[in-house]
């Protein structure tokens, strides 16, 4: 959320979808839960599904049935990664200027969509655009970027599949590029995927770091991760609405043996179908609780892969509020 001046504007309630009864899986007391060692059991989620992987480790698990299930704003960090292939920055690189279109302001002014405050004319960075999409979660410049990139929305939705399809994400359907279509579809597992790639990028690696950036009308953005900074979490990107219930996709660092290591973990379907405030509670929840039980077994983690073959983790990244980012 920004600053109360200029709030963003969250997504309101929609309609959910015939057939999100999908979504609501199997306990997992019933599913099987993964140990750590001989005694630790992550604390799996009751509702939905979930999935958690150590980098350079293997899997730690996953509970509920691998259906695929609405996740909301977690989209955005495919169209950053489809945007980063096409556009590649290095660490600190601006980056081209892109202009802001007249769909892309009119947009700003949406009450029912989390959106940031651009103008008409407006020339931003492409990093700066890339901050403004995963760290207050614009849905305006994912739609900005998606017509950018590749002409249309549309022709870049295709790419987001075909990205998806070479990454091996093979449950997951993207059609759009923000997530507020609940037609964008993946299962815990295929976001595991995702985000080993989305880390293996160390520009995306800092933006997902990023805990506040400066919009364009001087108000502050901030992360809609509420654990970003705390616990080693390090990522990645969060998606609440109606329909898709609260989901986040994490990436946490752990000291293994004197080693840092990255564990990525993916919660999906909280309270899918109730009030997107309800669904924020729950998934945050569930989500601290698995990340403080695998700091807690930190020793028990599996480590299959030498130090270096895991993507350097980020540390929690300095404020971009020094200076305008716009031109």
């Amino acid at each position: 959320m920004v600053a109360s001046r200029h709030p963003l504007r969250q997504t309101a309630e929609i309609s959910v979808r015939a057939g999100l009864a999908a979504g609501r899986f199997v306990d997992a007391t019933v599913a099987g839960v993964h140990r750590l060692g001989s005694a630790t059991a992550l604390p799996w989620p009751h509702e939905g599904q979930a999935s958690v992987m150590v980098v350079g480790g293997g899997s730690l698990g996953t509970v509920g049935s691998q259906q695929p299930v609405p996740i909301a704003s977690i989209t955005k960090l495919m169209t950053a990664l489809v945007v980063l292939r096409e556009h590649p920055l290095r660490l600190r690189e601006a980056g081209p200027l892109v202009r802001i279109d007249a769909a892309a302001a009119s947009e700003s002014a949406s009450e029912i969509e989390s959106v940031v405050p651009v103008a008409e004319g407006q020339s931003i960075s492409l990093r700066v655009l890339l901050e403004y999409l995963l760290v207050p979660s614009g849905n305006n410049i994912a739609r900005l970027l998606a017509r950018w990139c590749a002409g249309s929305e549309a022709a870049f939705v295709r790419r987001m599949n075909e990205t998806a399809a070479a990454l091996g994400m093979n449950r997951t359907t993207f059609t759009g590029s923000c997530g507020m279509d609940p037609g964008n579809c993946s299962t815990a597992e295929d976001l595991l995927l995702l985000a080993r790639a989305a880390m293996d990028e160390e520009t995306l690696r800092t933006v997902v770091a990023t805990p506040v950036v400066l919009l364009p009308d001087g108000a502050a953005g901030h992360t809609t991760n509420r654990l970003l900074g705390r616990h080693g979490v390090v990522g990645l990107k969060t998606g609440t609405t109606t329909p898709a219930g609260g989901n986040v996709l994490w990436a946490v660092t752990v000291d293994v043996h004197g080693t840092q290591r990255l564990v990525l973990g993916a919660v999906l379907a909280q309270r899918a179908g109730r009030s997107p405030v309800r669904a924020r509670a729950a998934v945050w929840a569930q989500t601290e609780r698995m990340v403080k039980a695998i700091r807690r077994a930190a020793t028990e983690l599996p480590v299959t892969e030498p130090p270096g073959t895991d993507p350097a983790p980020a540390a929690p990244a300095a404020t971009t509020l020094l200076g305008h980012p716009c031109r």
